[in-house]
């Protein structure tokens, strides 16, 4: 591909996909044609650099109008935002949902990861293959998780046109799949997101209290049961109170990294620069995880008002939430939250006539799991290739856009509203002393009602399972995704706590649960979790690039080879492991080894 400006020139609809996103082009500079410019000016530059981050949105419009990106399109792109095509065709090709090459309108992604392997993705795979055939006008990809474990296996079908329609047809069949590609707009409704929560209109739930109880579409239905009481708390606290509240709560961040969330938003707030940004990471790709689009689904104001709290809190004006692009629901029901709370003054230049402005923007992701680490997910908003930055400085300093920013996941800033509606004091009270307040956990696997389950911190492994009807024979269970650990069947008594786990020689995680029985091949199971972190590498640094690659052929051969030779690879996959642990930029090296790791130690995987 010429990486200059060439000859290649947008089609029409090429052409109006960027123009309804960006405006018609006002001068030739960028891209307006020559017979309507005035040929002694090239207005526009300083302009068109200073809105870079439009790039993404920018890519998913060519995407979603055809389907792929071509030469032209990439060109008029680059032309109006003044964008080196080289630096462009970087970031469309670091996305798996984007296309620089031809292919079929519509893709149907079938999920291959942990959960639906299990399910038999494999088979069903090959009976959509085969029944589409070949010249179906269908593309048949297979994916990364979907985040749709709990009805696993699972499908998506993008059909490109104006407007993009989409499909899921989850659990899938071979019938179901077939029909949400061929016909989108005929395939079967998605089941309500209160299905995917086994509790659901439990007196004990907190955080879930309002899932398949409220409709998520009705701004007064959801203030009826509670809504914004905690915005409006706010602002009788003041950013101060705000910021003293959560700390006092001990609530950490539900990510992973169990970062104090306090000590956060006061770092940020305290920041002498400006502006202050929000960012709201609903990237959540990890295998297993699908917590936070239950909730984007199925409580989706709740999300925008906790958002409203942490920018208020930290001295934010503009927030941006950085959806997955697999969420295509998550996504129609968070516009139309935004555009429900703007029009009610909810959001806006002055929020409950509190004299405090504050919006949010959605940002949609296009298929790259490291865009879930902070720093990742700025570069990816600003318009660059989602590799994530060295540290320090830290986000509370300089993050996106160079400026100070809060970063939290769906999960920890839901929390959020409970702290100020109960208290502090009744919040920490829930929980262990080192882990407060409820959490979610997403089970699925060999369980009868896989789902998302809401428990306070303390309660154990056996105690979720038994919940969620773990199945006889239970062989091994994944905590923690596929950058978690296994451990075995007999230790159930482990706690679901940050302190629990980490004694245990595990981790919680973001609160995957994955449990397997004896009829899921291990060694199968681990080898994807080496092709995930092989495809989900971001390729900057040395020991993460090459080292999952490695990891991936050692996992290969062992399969093949018994005795000394698989003796020999498990030790070459320790020096690989603790060299990727030790020297990896970000988490993505660093925990890609874990899981392996673990099944070897603690299940005797290739004993």
């Amino acid at each position: 591909m010429d990486l200059h400006f060439g000859d290649s020139k947008p089609t029409d609809d090429e052409r109006a996909a960027v123009d309804a996103l960006l405006g018609p082009p006002e001068s030739s500079w960028e891209g307006a044609d020559r017979s309507d410019a005035d040929l002694r000016w090239a207005k526009g530059g300083r302009e068109a650099r200073d809105r870079r981050d439009l790039l993404l949105p920018g890519l998913h419009a060519i995407n979603d109008r055809i389907g792929w990106i071509s030469d032209g399109a990439l060109d008029y792109l680059c032309r109006r935002l003044t964008v080196p095509p080289a630096e462009a065709y970087g970031v469309a090709t670091f996305y798996a949902m984007f296309s620089v090459k031809p292919r079929p309108a519509t893709v149907l992604h079938v999920c291959t990861d942990l959960a639906c392997a299990a399910s038999g993705a494999s088979e069903l795979c090959a009976g959509i293959e085969a029944r589409l055939g070949l010249g179906s006008g269908v593309s048949v990809e297979r994916s990364p998780c979907l985040g749709l474990c709990e009805r696993a296996p699972a499908a998506l079908a993008i059909k490109a046109g104006d407007p993009v329609r989409t499909a899921v047809s989850a659990p899938a069949t071979v019938h179901d799949a077939v029909l949400a590609a061929s016909a989108p707009d005929s395939a079967p409704e998605e089941p309500p997101a209160a299905l995917a929560v086994p509790q659901a209109g439990g007196e004990e739930l907190i955080l879930l209290r309002r899932v398949g109880v409220v409709d998520p579409s009705s701004l007064d239905d959801y203030r009826a049961h509670g809504g914004y009481t905690a915005l409006r708390r706010a602002f009788e606290l003041g950013p101060a109170g705000v910021i003293r509240e959560v700390t006092d709560s001990c609530l950490v961040g539900r990510g992973g990294a169990a970062f104090p969330t306090g000590r956060k938003w006061q770092a940020t707030a305290s920041q002498p620069d400006h502006p202050h940004y929000v960012v709201c990471n609903a990237d959540e790709s990890e295998p297993g995880t699908f917590k936070d689009r239950v909730l984007m689904e199925g409580d989706p104001y709740a999300l925008v008002e906790a958002m409203t709290i942490a920018a208020y809190a930290t001295g934010a004006h503009q927030g941006y939430l950085y959806l997955r692009g697999e969420y295509p629901r998550a996504l129609h029901r968070l516009e139309h939250a935004l555009a429900q709370a703007r029009a009610r003054g909810l959001l806006g230049d002055d929020i409950l006539g509190q004299g405090y402005a504050f919006d949010i923007e959605i940002r949609r992701g296009a298929g790259a799991y490291i865009c879930g680490e902070e720093t990742a997910l700025f570069n990816s908003i600003e318009g660059y290739r989602g590799e994530p930055r060295s540290k320090p400085p830290f986000p509370v300093e300089k993050g996106l856009f160079g400026k100070p920013t809060v970063e939290n996941n769906v999960e920890t800033l839901v929390n959020v509203l409970p702290i100020l509606t109960m208290g502090a004091p009744a919040y920490a009270a829930i929980g262990t002393g080192k882990s407060t307040g409820p959490k979610l956990f997403c089970v699925s696997g060999s369980v009868a009602r896989p789902g998302i389950y809401e428990l306070p911190f303390g309660a154990t492994l056996g105690d979720l399972l038994e919940l969620a009807g773990a199945r006889d024979k239970l062989r091994a269970v994944l905590l923690g995704g596929a950058a978690g650990g296994f451990v075995r069947a007999d230790e159930l008594d482990i706690p679901l706590t940050f302190e629990g786990t980490r004694e245990a020689g595990t981790t919680l995680g973001s609160g995957v649960v994955m449990a397997f029985d004896d009829t899921v091949p291990l060694p199968r199971l681990l080898l994807r979790i080496a092709e995930f972190f092989r495809d989900e590498s971001c390729g900057q640094c040395v020991p993460c690039r090459v080292g999952t690659v490695r990891q991936e052929e050692a996992l290969h051969r062992i399969v093949e080879r018994t005795g000394a030779a698989a003796a020999d690879d498990i030790a070459l996959l320790r020096e690989v492991g603790r060299a990727m642990r030790d020297a990896s930029i970000c988490g993505l090296g660093q925990t890609a080894w874990n899981a392996v790791e673990s099944a070897i130690d603690r299940l005797g995987a290739y004993e």
